[in-house]
């Protein structure tokens, strides 16, 4: 199916972009997402009327995704699980589990966001984490896991 792209997808492309996907993804993620619309020739008479009004509203927010990746660049979250005596946890950390514990310092980040390649921490010891705010802001914070023994 071909769409044409009405933000930027990563891996996709950009604003305006008019790409062919898999049907599936288009109506079951881009298209309900208000990422994407059909490619016909209505819509595309339509994006071109509301060119500039998207652009805007896309840099604006970028702006503000900026700005708010730039308070959280570099910050360090710290959260208490039980562990045993080598180390190891009961249990792990998840990103829902970091999601909340940047929800307690005031930030927002959905849990969706939180970048973990390698999965959960399993251990306690500090871990950098990619939190993805944008297709074009990713930031990094440290997430310290430290243990309780009661």
């Amino acid at each position: 199916m071909q769409i044409i792209l009405l933000e930027k997808v990563i891996n996709l492309g950009t604003l305006g972009d008019v790409v062919r996907v898999k049907d599936g993804y288009a109506r079951n993620f881009l298209i309900p997402q208000g990422k994407a619309k059909r490619a016909n020739t209505a819509n595309l008479a339509d994006f071109e009327k509301r060119r500039v009004e998207l652009e805007k509203a896309h840099a604006e927010l970028l702006a503000q995704t900026q700005e708010k990746g730039a308070k959280l660049e570099g910050m360090m979250v710290q959260i208490t699980q039980k562990a045993g005596v080598d180390g190891k946890l009961f249990g792990s950390v998840n990103n829902s589990d970091i999601s909340e514990a940047l929800k307690k310092q005031g930030f927002d980040v959905p849990k969706a966001t939180i970048r973990m390649p390698e999965g959960p921490l399993k251990m306690i010891g500090d871990y950098p984490v990619k939190v993805s705010l944008h297709a074009d802001v990713v930031v990094s914070i440290t997430v310290s896991v430290l243990g309780d023994a009661s």
